[in-house]
This record gives structure tokens, sequence and C-alpha cells, in this order.
């Protein structure tokens, strides 16, 4: 699959919007266990983004086999939630360091707006927040592209 055919083939841009809202479905799945893992079961934040990050990745899996490639099934289920959960596993080491790198300048920009409410909207659950959020949208990319060729391969 080439990059242009996102734009040029119908049935490949189709294919990736339902992606991306099934992304954009694991994103909730991924940022509400991630502060529920935080808050709830007081995980580190490296922890907690692993672990809702796992979450995101089973809902992920059964809604682009069902929605979003229903034609793909030359392949048993099973080789496919191993291949699927292998490229996403590649996407937390992508996504790990981004948020890592990331989360320490985000809270010190939002330190810095003394408007901030106590409670729930801290500096600190804002810098997580906005971290995970461009890990999130660089990895979407990577695993579209790359389930895309490898566990979806069999749709045409």
């Amino acid at each position: 699959m080439k990059l242009n055919s996102i734009i040029t083939v119908p049935k490949e841009r189709e294919r990736f919007l339902k992606f991306a809202l099934v992304g954009a479905f694991g994103a909730l799945v991924d940022f509400g266990s991630f502060h529920l893992l935080m808050s709830i079961f007081r995980l580190p934040a490296e922890w907690a983004q692993a672990g809702s990050f796992t979450l995101a990745i089973i809902s992920n899996f059964v809604w682009n086999r069902f929605w979003t490639y229903p034609d793909s099934r030359s392949k048993p289920i099973s080789n496919q939630l191993v291949t699927f959960f292998l490229v996403n596993i590649v996407g937390l080491a992508i996504r790990t360091p981004i948020f890592t790198g990331l989360e320490g300048p985000f809270r010190r920009l939002f330190e810095r707006f003394e408007f901030l409410p106590l409670g729930l909207v801290t500096a600190d659950r804002l810098g997580y927040t906005f971290a995970l959020g461009v890990a999130v949208v660089v990895v979407m990319f990577w695993n579209f592209f790359i389930n895309r060729v490898w566990t979806y391969n069999d749709v045409e």
C-alpha cells in the first residue's frame, strides 16, 4: 500500500477514516483508563499509560477486525490478534519515549497558568494528557500503515 492510496483510492480512504474513528474511540478508552489507573490505583504515569494502551489495543483490535476490515477473514483471528498486538507493542515503544519526553515540558507549561482550578484540572494532569495526546496521534499513523500492510494484507 502506498501513502497516496489513502487519498486516491476510495476504499482505502474509507478504511483510514474508520481506522481513525476506531482510534478516537480507543483514545477515549486509553485516556479514561489512564486517568482511572492513576487516580484509583495510584499507578505511576509511566505504568498507567502502558496499562491504558493495552486496554485500547484490545478495543481497537475488536473494532478494526469487525468494522474497519470485515473482509479480512482469510487469516485466523488468533493470528491477526498476535500480529496486531506486535505492531502495537512497537507502537508502545515509539509512544513511551514521546510521552516521557513531553510530559515534563507540558507540565511546566501549564504550571505557568495560575487560573487553573484546583482539583481535577491540575498542571500535572494537563501535562500528562497533552503528552499522551501527542504520542497517540504519532502512533496512530504507524499503526494504520503497518497494520494495513501486515495484519490486514489479505484485503484488496
